[in-house]
Order: C-alpha cells, then structure tokens, then sequence
C-alpha cells in the first residue's frame, strides 16, 4: 500500500481497502457467473487490524452461497510487513453480486457444488444472512405521480 492511501491516522484509509475488497468480488464472481455482475450488497465488513504504508495486502475470496442470479462472496484480506513478520488478518467481507445481462438485468448463475462439510457450513450461514437481508431490504420509496 502506498503513501496516497492513507488517512489521518497514518494508516492505509478503510475505503482504498473496500474499494479493492468490490473488485475482487466482482472477479471472483464473474468467473463463476461466467459474465458481468454487479454490486447488490456489502453486508458485515470487519476492520480488524489497520493496514499500514508498505504492507503488502492479499485478497482471499470464496463463493458461500448461490441463488438464481445472487452470490455471496466472503472475502478475507490480509496485510504482511515487507520487512518481516507474519502474515495479518486484517478485514472480513461478505459482498452479495448479482449477475446480469447486456441489459443490465439479472440473470440466472450456475449452482455452487458444495464439496464438505465447511462449505455446507458456510452456505447455511449465508442463507441466514440472505433471510435477514431480505427481511429488512427497503421496499423503495414511492415517487409521486407528477400533476
């Protein structure tokens, strides 16, 4: 991470990382969509540790879940001193992206096999937090018909 990157603390700004952390849900999910998709949520993101002017960060993503045309995307980010030191967990993400079409429309996305238990695991994890999701999205507000 680079110089420009920081805040006022000295410490690389959490929207460079979530910028990066949309980018790599994207890919990870256009790859299994096989076609574009977009951002539909950002749910639970976790700062844990500050990433710092230097550090060299990786991005681990992985596909929790699947609906027709949704996948939630969790993804790991960790930080590691160039100078030494170990490896540092330092945001957790689930990202929700959606599918589309040339028209911009959703599209339906192949299952997602589920190989053991841990993945079993993570996608009933995701179901409940795609119910709370659903459970509190807003329905939209009503536009006034003009006069």
């Amino acid at each position: 991470m680079v110089p420009s990157e920081a805040n006022f603390m000295g410490n690389i700004f959490g929207g460079s990382i979530l910028a990066e952390v949309d980018r790599v849900a994207y890919v990870t999910a256009t790859r299994h969509a096989g076609g574009s998709c977009v951002t539909a949520s950002f749910d639970r993101v976790d700062f844990i540790s500050p990433v710092h002017v230097g550090d060299v960060v990786e991005f681990i993503a992985t596909i929790t879940s699947v609906g027709r045309s949704s996948m939630e995307v969790w993804v790991e980010v960790r930080a590691e001193d160039l100078k030494g030191g170990p490896r540092r967990i330092v945001v957790n993400a689930f990202v929700t992206m959606v599918a589309v079409d040339e028209a911009g429309q959703p599209r339906a996305v192949p299952p997602l096999t589920l190989r053991n238990e841990a993945e079993r695991r993570r996608a009933e994890e995701a179901r409940r937090r795609m119910d709370a999701r659903r459970a509190t999205r807003p329905r939209g507000i009503p536009v006034p018909e003009p006069n």
